[in-house]
């Protein structure tokens, strides 16, 4: 057992931001996320028994979580203010593109039923062994790997672009409303007319 160094929690912040980001779905949500894990974490000292600080605290981010949105969920919401609204961030102005395509990722994220969408996040974006999501997220290292599995395939699904519908042949025409190959009236000339017998 060994005590969590307090310095250390700057080297894994750009981590548990994208975490907190792919868990809430939205950026000004996932800066107070990580604020909170990291008040709750620096409140006391913590000791960590053989697992890595990452592992740790993308477990103490997760709860901290659950608890907020528990919380939340009790509390009435009235009415809309601006922390409802998204504003532009200036840093993202020189990669418009990054910034849909990041947004679009982090929304198929947060969208995934919560198993799933835990275990992409402490593999993938957290960068946790499978070993170590199973502990952060108390499940077994088979389930991990199956949940991220399944996971990846429906974060795929939702941003592929929707297949494009294959060409319909056009549709046969009726025989009767095609014109008489003879040279009968409205058909082709048979060669005949204004020929010298």
């Amino acid at each position: 057992m060994r005590r969590l160094d307090p310095q250390s929690l700057g080297e894994h912040l750009d981590r548990l931001y994208r975490a907190a980001w792919a868990l809430s779905g939205s950026r000004e949500d996932a800066e107070d996320l990580v604020q909170d894990t990291f008040a709750r974490v620096l409140a006391r000292p913590r000791h960590i028994r053989g697992e890595s600080d990452l592992a740790y605290l993308m477990q103490v981010l997760r709860n901290t979580f659950l608890t907020s949105r528990r919380t939340a969920g009790r509390r009435p919401r009235i009415a809309a203010t601006l922390d409802d609204f998204e504003f532009a961030d200036p840093r993202r102005g020189s990669r418009p593109e990054d910034a849909v395509a990041t947004n679009e990722v982090f929304d198929a994220i947060a969208d995934l039923d919560e198993p799933f969408r835990l275990a992409l996040i402490a593999v993938d974006i957290v960068g946790l062994s499978y070993r170590e999501a199973g502990k952060a997220l108390d499940t077994p290292e088979a389930t991990v790997t199956t949940r991220l599995y399944r996971a990846r395939q429906q974060v795929m699904h939702t941003l592929s672009p929707p297949e494009p519908a294959e060409p319909q042949a056009p549709p046969a025409s009726d025989p009767v409303d095609r014109p008489a190959l003879t040279g009968g009236p409205g058909g082709p000339p048979t060669g005949r007319e204004g020929s010298d017998p």
